[in-house]
């Protein structure tokens, strides 16, 4: 009787034994419940069992030698046990394969030994199967550290130290790191070819923002400032179709986060072969999201017409100009009442009348020639003052609402909220830059719908050994494990 008939036969009288006992006994919630906790336990152990008998059932004799990456490994003479066993979604199970020692300089260069079936398997970090790595990937983006141990021994009976579980987390982000790349800009340039489909009276628009957070940072006295960036595709009513995120960790002037952000857009433009869409930028007005239009969205080369730039318009967030229109409200009038109407009529002005900043500084102005002023009120009207007539040329409210443009950056600031805050900024948290890049590429992944996207890719390109001897049964065993 072969090893896999004989573990079918105990396991189906155990579960034989369990619809017995319940078929036996009065029918009550109660006893339901028992019933159905323990067929679940049942499948998870057979789940466990059955994966364990299989994968140790693929290796057969091995090679002597294999190659990887450009290094010869030699086998060991026995098979021996993967350490601390693999994690599966049914549980931990023992798995046994032969392990190949580096040879001539990969020695010197102090490898570590290769096992070729984990490889084959796609074994992540040596302690988890591919479907249980994913699912850890997913939840990492989520939860914390304890919460995800606690899931891992509730729902897949595996019970990992913090050691194990950060390296296979880490190495899961790592792996879907070289994809999200190409991952994004196909997502992109999916919109863009729902968006030209769609119908209505105006082009698709390609909306683009970015802002800042400040993150708790580890040994940092103070907090750093993260950055988000977004990318949105609307049809041609104005419909958003989708949003985009990318991120960093606090980096000085935020290098890396502006160099992905025109690589994706300078790619995705070059490649989208559709109707031309309409460009937007709107953020608030910063000192980066400034600098990033003037020094690289306004200089950006137009793919289709060599020698002209591309026409992005830039706007300044609504909500951000009308927390200005607050701060003018409250130190031009004594009266909260006439305050708030005031506040409430240039607001309206505002978004619904072409030209309403000059207006509505002219009425400031008015008002403010006409009572004395404390220091305080003073700087606060000029600072609110001069936001308003400084970026009055990006605050085409009303044009933006007729041509069915965005306004407002809301969709960047909700990012910064389901990128950062909802994840990094629990209470007692601090952050390295190293463990909090993992954490958000989990996230930009898992946000921006693109997670079943880069996590196969992953899979697809891991790197698997290559046979040097001359046994021919060597690749029918790759072709079959892999």
């Amino acid at each position: 009787m072969s090893e896999t008939q004989t573990v079918g036969d105990s396991v189906s009288q155990e579960i034989g034994q369990v619809i017995r006992g319940f078929l036996l006994q009065p029918q009550t919630p109660q006893a339901m419940r028992k019933f159905e906790t323990a067929v679940h336990e049942w499948l998870n152990e057979m789940g466990r069992v059955i994966l364990e008998v299989v994968c140790n059932r693929l290796e057969p004799e091995m090679p002597k030698q294999v190659e990887h990456q450009g290094h010869d490994y030699s086998r060991k003479k026995e098979k021996t046990k993967n350490r601390g066993g693999v994690g599966t979604l049914f549980g931990t199970i023992e798995l046994r394969r032969f392990s190949y020692e580096p040879l001539s300089e990969a020695r010197y260069e102090q490898l570590p030994s290769l096992s070729p079936l984990e490889r084959c398997l796609g074994i992540v970090a040596g302690n988890a199967t591919p479907a249980l790595a994913e699912r850890v990937g997913r939840v990492a983006a989520d939860q914390t550290q304890g919460e995800l141990q606690e899931y891992l021994g509730r729902e897949c009976q595996v019970k990992w130290s913090t050691e194990v579980l950060r390296k296979v987390t880490a190495a899961v982000s790592e792996g879907i790191a070289d994809h999200l790349h190409k991952a994004q800009k196909e997502q992109v340039l999916a919109w863009l070819a729902e968006a030209d489909e769609s119908r209505g009276r105006y082009k698709p628009t390609l909306s683009v923002g970015r802002d800042g957070i400040m993150l708790p940072m580890r040994d940092e006295k103070t907090y750093k400032e993260g950055a988000v960036a977004t990318l949105s595709v609307h049809d041609r009513r104005g419909r958003r179709l989708g949003t985009l995120y990318l991120g960093q960790m606090p980096e000085a002037y935020q290098t890396t986060l502006s160099e992905e952000l025109t690589q994706l857009l300078t790619e995705v433009l070059d490649e989208w072969a559709g109707s031309w869409p309409r460009l937007s930028y709107v953020t608030d007005a910063g000192y980066h999201p400034t600098q990033y239009f003037t020094e690289v969205l306004q200089k950006l080369d137009h793919p289709r017409h060599p020698g002209r730039k591309m026409e992005w318009s830039w706007t300044v967030d609504f909500y951000h100009a009308c927390e200005y229109l607050a701060t003018l409200s409250e130190v031009l009038f004594l009266d909260p009442q006439e305050a708030h109407a005031w506040q409430r009529r240039m607001r309206h002005r505002l978004k619904h009348e072409t030209n309403a900043v000059f207006r509505i500084l002219h009425s400031a102005a008015r008002r403010h020639s006409n009572r004395f002023f404390t220091q305080k009120d003073e700087k606060a009207y000029q600072k609110a003052y001069q936001y308003l007539n400084k970026h009055k040329a990006h605050m085409n409210y009303a044009e933006n609402r007729r041509l069915r443009l965005p306004i407002g950056s809301g969709v960047t600031e909700a990012g910064c909220k389901t990128i950062f805050t909802q994840r990094f900024k629990e209470s007692g948290m601090s952050w390295g830059n190293a463990g909090g890049q993992v954490i958000l590429r989990l996230r930009l992944a898992t946000r921006s719908r693109i997670w079943e996207n880069v996590y196969s890719r992953f899979m697809a390109n891991v790197s698997l050994p290559t046979v040097t001897t001359k046994i021919e049964m060597s690749d029918v065993y790759y072709a079959k494990a892999a």
